[in-house]
């Protein structure tokens, strides 16, 4: 992930560079020429460019990185979160589960919306908040 976002940082440096270094040279076949009178009465040829000419050109880097964040970072964190949200809705009385400091347990009782009571050894339980729990995963059993 780091090594995709290094590469679109780099390649927009280079469409901001490429359209930078435009400026100042002689306009290219088809390229749009705005033509200004000097004091002398003499017109001279300036070209348009990409960042000179403004319009949507200057703003189509900035949207596409924006969309590639979009698509590659925030909506797969959503979809991420709305499946732990389901999980932690589904909790039921028996499941075995680590909580955020690494506490296994087993939930012995649903305590409204919020609060679960876990039990962590034999005759000691705690009440936990239930968006601090996760389901164990069990490493050690091969049957499965």
């Amino acid at each position: 992930m780091k090594k995709l976002l290094i590469v679109i940082i780099i390649l927009t440096g280079i469409v901001f560079a490429q359209s930078e270094s435009r400026t100042g040279t002689a306009p290219a076949a088809g390229e749009v020429v705005a033509t200004t009178t000097t004091e002398t009465g003499a017109e001279e040829a300036t070209p348009q460019t990409c960042m000179g000419g403004g319009g949507i050109m200057s703003f189509l880097p900035m949207i596409a990185i924006i969309a590639i964040f979009y698509f590659l970072m925030i909506r797969p964190q959503q979809k991420q979160a709305k499946i732990l949200k389901e999980m932690r809705s589904a909790f039921q009385r028996d499941d075995r589960v680590v909580t955020s400091g690494g506490i296994h347990g087993v939930i012995t009782n649903l305590k409204g919306d919020d609060v679960v009571t876990v039990r962590i050894a034999d005759g000691v339980k705690i009440d936990v908040d239930r968006n601090s729990l996760q389901i164990e995963s069990d490493y050690g059993d091969t049957s499965k």
